[in-house]
């Protein structure tokens, strides 16, 4: 049995069986190749005798297409590719070794946020607690000066004159 077919043929005829030796000369039937059917052919069976039998029509092999040049955008993508891979891989260590120091960075710029903003409320309360504390109103004498400024002009780009007069 051979090992591609999942069953035995067994001749109907005892002319398959090499065995047999008929006493007299048969007569084998003659099929002319135009008899044949599609899809039918002589095939040789294990044992050497030649049959017909059904067969698998064979596939015309196909083609097998002519190589192609690589463009010249290709070839730059897969060279740029490890590259930029690269790259990245280095930020991502350079910034796990930086992490501790970004992160102290960070503590102290928001505690000089903190600090700005507290001396932006802090100074005007302090110097208006202290004006409070002394009785003054800003002069130094106790009374206070009052400064006028007049000025005139003629024309857009005219020279301007003016007085200052204390009170």
């Amino acid at each position: 049995m051979h090992s591609e077919t999942p069953y035995e043929i067994t001749p109907t005829t005892p002319y398959g069986d090499p065995h047999h030796r008929p006493t007299t000369v048969q007569q084998r039937p003659v099929i002319l190749p135009a008899d044949i059917p599609p899809g039918v052919d002589w095939v040789t069976l294990p044992n050497g005798v030649r049959t017909l039998a059904y067969t698998h029509p064979t596939p015309a092999p196909t083609p097998v297409p002519a190589a192609q040049p690589i463009p010249a955008w290709a070839k730059t993508t897969a060279l740029l590719a490890p590259t930029v891979g690269g790259g990245i891989a280095a930020a991502g260590i350079g910034l796990s070794y930086a992490a501790p120091g970004l992160i102290a960075m960070s503590h102290a710029l928001w505690s000089a946020a903190a600090l700005i903003v507290a001396a932006v409320i802090a100074v005007p309360v302090l110097l208006h607690t202290a004006r409070r504390a002394t009785g003054s109103s800003g002069s130094r004498s106790g009374t206070s000066t009052h400064i006028t400024q007049n000025v005139t002009a003629t024309g857009l780009f005219g020279r301007a004159n003016g007085t200052i007069n204390h009170h």
